[in-house]
């Protein structure tokens, strides 16, 4: 099966890290260098984006290259379909059709004819095929896994591509379609190993073309041969380097930033009310900000020491205090609600957690545990109810929630001892199995197929020791695996309804995973110059700088401000 889209899980994320440092000295020079005009003024030649707040940028814009600086994903380089998370709809791109075999095991894809590169040459099905082979060349290079399911590729004529899986797997699509980068055979055929080519000037069929890099600034400008007539209406784009949130934070006061994805505390007090004639937020959701149980650990691997959990975390006081209520409580099924209702089990509707100590206790003591004098629970054997819960140093609202979820089991009488940690250290100890508890965010797709896959599948699990690349509560269960592949193996909404029921019954009653909050895709914009961003009520893409191929679609919907 495929893995996770697990390259970009802990290379980004939308929270970015909330780091307080401030750099004034280096930030005056990025600012001088993005913007010359006075506080929101007129910027109509160019627009300012957030894409990284951690430093100084390398010239590196391969999309297959985990030092990727990400800004070459969607605005260079494209993809054959566009899935619109927002309304669950597949849009043509490069590809203007697709079409599934009967038995599930074969894709045809038509290729969009007069596509160019931004180089003037032609871009055919050559090139499709070319990039999806290269990816099975250098296996490096195919972060999706997606060759774990292909047999093979073939362009028979120049508009088609024809795909062949090993087996029915409906969830390609999204792999192959949505999150592939189609690259130049003329140019990358002379690279050698992709996954090592810094690809420093780039060339792709995207609305945008490199112009120039600094460390501290990339400067993108319009594709003359892009495919839309008369797009893009944004002409330029730039994207000043900032070292961490605050910096970007300031940069967004004084009106030098007109898109941007990061975590801020009061975005009223430090955004909104700066300008509320042209600031704008929208945090709608992405995925499920889990508490990940180490289920080969003892107690966790008792269902009812993982309820009990559960049930003493107030997880209203997580929303509220340490996300300043921008991340609504989860659903107990693990689903993102709303946007995952069609999927939702009737049974399951209206279901809310719920603080209750009463019932964390009676389950604690279901299976022989006593409080002690301490206040402490403890097993037959005297052992003592004591946990360790990793969080990272830098994500100062998790390191928030942290606290709040210690002192909730505290109180209930469970001993939790914060381990607060560089994210290196984190992210190693949930791939080897070395924790306890840890926070984490699971990845979104078209589907909960694809963060229940992340989070559940076996084979996205390891032993304690090895690197896991997604199920780090090193979930092992053939029910939920049987009912991954019925969802996969099918295209009948009816049958992927009744998989992902079985699912979420497996959520509700076992606690894989404890879902605590909905995460956000964090966006922020200003109107001052542009217009045509999306809102709840023009939800035509994911609107995060961070989120691809989203980014160019919207791009795409921008125009100046006359």
């Amino acid at each position: 099966m495929i893995s996770a889209i697990h390259h970009p899980r802990f290379a980004r994320h939308t929270r970015m890290g909330a780091t307080t440092l401030l750099l004034l000295a280096s930030l005056a020079m990025v600012l001088a260098a993005c913007n010359g005009t006075a506080k929101h003024g007129p910027r109509h030649n160019f627009l300012t984006i957030v894409a990284n707040a951690s430093g100084d940028y390398t010239q590196n814009f391969n999309p297959y290259n985990t030092a990727n600086i990400t800004t070459s994903q969607g605005v260079v380089y494209e993809t054959l379909l566009f899935f619109n998370r927002q309304d669950g709809s597949i849009n043509p791109w490069l590809a203007t059709s697709y079409q599934f075999s009967s038995d599930l095991t074969q894709i045809t894809f038509t290729i969009r004819q007069g596509v160019k590169w931004s180089d003037g040459q032609p871009m055919t099905s050559a090139d499709v095929a070319f990039t999806l082979n290269l990816l099975k060349k250098y296996p490096a290079m195919d972060v999706n896994g997606l060759w774990q399911q292909l047999t093979s590729v073939t362009a028979p004529d120049p508009m088609t591509v024809v795909v062949k899986l090993s087996g029915p797997f409906t969830p390609i699509l999204w792999y192959l379609g949505g999150q592939t980068w189609i690259l130049p055979q003329h140019i990358w055929q002379s690279v050698g190993d992709g996954s090592q080519y810094a690809d420093p000037n780039p060339v792709g069929t995207g609305p945008y073309m490199l112009k120039s890099f600094t460390p501290q600034l990339i400067v993108m400008t319009k594709n003359p041969y892009f495919w839309q007539p008369g797009e893009p209406k944004v002409t330029e784009l730039h994207y000043p380097a900032f070292d961490s949130n605050t910096s970007a934070e300031l940069a967004m006061d004084e009106g030098s930033v007109d898109w941007a994805g990061i975590y801020t505390a009061d975005i009223h007090k430090t955004f909104i009310n700066r300008d509320p004639a042209h600031n704008y937020y929208w945090f709608p959701p992405s995925d499920i900000l889990m508490l990940f149980v180490n289920t080969t650990k003892y107690p966790l691997n008792l269902v009812p020491v993982r309820k009990a959990i559960s049930d003493a975390i107030d997880r209203s006081k997580l929303s509220k205090i340490a996300e300043s209520g921008y991340e609504p409580v989860a659903s107990p099924t693990g689903l993102v609600l709303p946007y995952d209702q069609k999927y939702l089990d009737p049974q399951y509707q209206g279901l809310q957690f719920t603080l209750d100590l009463n019932a964390a206790a009676q389950e604690l003591q279901s299976v022989g545990f006593t409080k002690g004098p301490d206040g402490i629970y403890a097993d037959k054997n005297g052992k003592k109810l004591s946990l360790n819960l990793d969080v990272v140093s830098s994500f100062t609202d998790w390191v928030s929630g942290s606290q709040i979820i210690a002192s909730n089991l505290k109180t209930l009488g469970i001993d939790v001892h914060i381990n607060t940690i560089s994210q290196d250290a984190w992210t190693n100890n949930l791939t080897v199995g070395s924790f306890d508890l840890s926070m984490c965010w699971t990845n979104p797709g078209p589907t909960p197929y694809f963060i229940f896959d992340a989070l559940l599948r076996s084979t996205n699990s390891a032993p304690i020791g090895q690197q896991a690349s997604s199920n780090y509560e090193r979930w092992m269960d053939p029910t939920t695996d049987h009912l991954l592949d019925q969802f996969a193996q099918s295209n009948d909404l009816a049958t992927q309804q009744q998989a992902m029921a079985g699912i979420e019954q497996i959520m509700v009653n076992d606690l894989p995973s404890i879902p605590l909050l909905n995460e956000p895709y964090w966006y922020e914009y200003t109107t001052t110059s542009y217009t045509g961003w999306p809102d709840p009520k023009h939800a035509y893409a994911e609107p995060s700088p961070f989120s691809y191929p989203d980014d160019e679609v919207v791009l795409l919907h921008l125009q100046p401000v006359s």
